[in-house]
């Protein structure tokens, strides 16, 4: 005879950013709920990883992200004061771009004056400077005096391992189970309920969500597997002569735009207190990858490529000499954008998470919405934005 499997109301596939928000807001309504994750969250494997993730509240990406990302800002406050922990730092979030230059971001044209477009229509707090004022400003930087700016004084970044960890932690004390160390093998439906299989015996739930992020287009097989694809991207840290230009409070986060393609790009962070370095790194969306084999190495032949294309002559003191780097893992959909939907096949399994890149930011807030949608068929938040079949239609 087979293993008697276990049984709960909803199993949640992967337990970084997605997985670990939609664990606690499910625990948080009641739900019994049990998340498996074939590593140890947070971990450096996939997409939730680095010490620090960019968050601003004027999505340039559409209005229809707007919801999420004010609503993770609260649940992160509301986590703060349960646990003591600093997750949300709101030094600022600079934008810029030449003057004049409509350069694309993340499938999207004229990113700059998006993000201004949606800061206006939701009455998001917001300056606008030019070059001159932003090196006044901010002497981290060496402008070139053409630029136009946007800074959003409550942005800024998020630390992605505590926010994962804290809403574990929260999720396990209010009765969810968590198995970590546990890899999905498969998963079939068994009349209204989901069989999932693996390597730590079955588990019969009502409602499946698949958080694997890089992952989840091998386990969901076709439709998804040949839209849902993972690309590795590389994280570097170069030291500063000077540390305290780059503070939170002296420097605040940022996404740099200085030409008119797409890859003339990076972003930044201020640095961590000692750290002596700051992060910095750019995207790639032309190589795709194998979550199960990409190299999670970076070379200093990449560091010293992404100094020369994009530090250097533009952050003060700046040196080559890299302190170290780190590679992720974004699961990029056709047009950039995220997908939080059943299956049109199988309405027990909950996709959420191949979020392209700019998702950590929105993460607690989708937890909330997919918890919604699980427990009462919908959510407070609209997601029809995100469904699935726009990228097989």
């Amino acid at each position: 005879m087979g293993t008697e499997p276990a049984r709960t109301d909803v199993a949640v596939i992967g337990l970084g950013a997605m997985g670990a928000a939609t664990l606690y807001q499910l625990a948080l309504r009641g739900a019994s709920v049990l998340g498996i994750d074939r590593f140890a969250p947070p971990h450096d494997r996939g997409s939730s990883h680095g010490e620090t993730r960019i968050t601003r509240c004027a999505v340039g990406e559409g209005d229809s992200y707007v919801p999420f990302v004010l609503r993770s800002h609260a649940i992160w406050r509301t986590l703060e004061a349960e646990t003591g922990e600093t997750l949300l730092e709101a030094c600022g979030l600079l934008m810029m771009a030449p003057r004049g230059v409509r350069t694309g971001h993340h499938g999207k044209t004229d990113f700059l004056g998006r993000t201004i477009g949606v800061a206006q229509r939701h009455g998001i707090a917001h300056e606008l400077l030019d070059g001159a004022q932003v090196a006044a400003r901010f002497p981290a930087f060496r402008v070139a005096g053409d630029e136009e700016a946007y800074l959003e004084p409550g942005g800024g970044f998020v630390h992605p391992e505590r926010c994962i960890a804290a809403q574990l932690r929260r999720a396990a004390t209010l009765g969810a189970t968590i198995r970590t160390g546990c890899t999905v093998q498969a998963m079939r439906r068994m009349g209204r309920a989901m069989l999932v299989e693996t390597d730590a015996g079955p588990v019969l739930a009502d409602q499946v969500v698949v958080a694997a992020g890089a992952w989840a287009g091998k386990l969901l097989g076709p439709p998804f597997g040949g839209v849902l694809v993972p690309r590795r991207q590389v994280l570097h840290w170069f030291p500063v002569a000077d540390e305290a230009l780059f503070r939170p409070g002296n420097c605040p986060a940022y996404i740099w735009m200085h030409g008119a393609q797409p890859d003339d790009y990076f972003y930044g962070f201020p640095a961590l207190p000692g750290a002596g370095a700051v992060k910095v790194a750019t995207e790639q969306y032309a190589e795709a990858c194998d979550p199960d084999t990409a190299d999670r190495s970076v070379s200093p032949q990449e560091s010293a490529a992404m100094y020369e294309a994009h530090i250097a002559g533009r952050l003060s003191g700046a040196r080559p000499g890299p302190a170290r780097g780190a590679a992720c893992l974004y699961t990029v959909t056709p047009d950039s954008g995220f997908v939080i939907d059943r299956d049109p096949e199988n309405d027990r399994v909950v996709l959420v998470s191949p979020c392209s890149g700019h998702g950590f930011k929105h993460s607690a807030g989708i937890g909330e919405a997919v918890a919604q949608l699980v427990s009462d068929g919908r959510s407070d938040v609209d997601l029809g934005p995100f469904r699935f079949g726009r990228l097989v239609s």
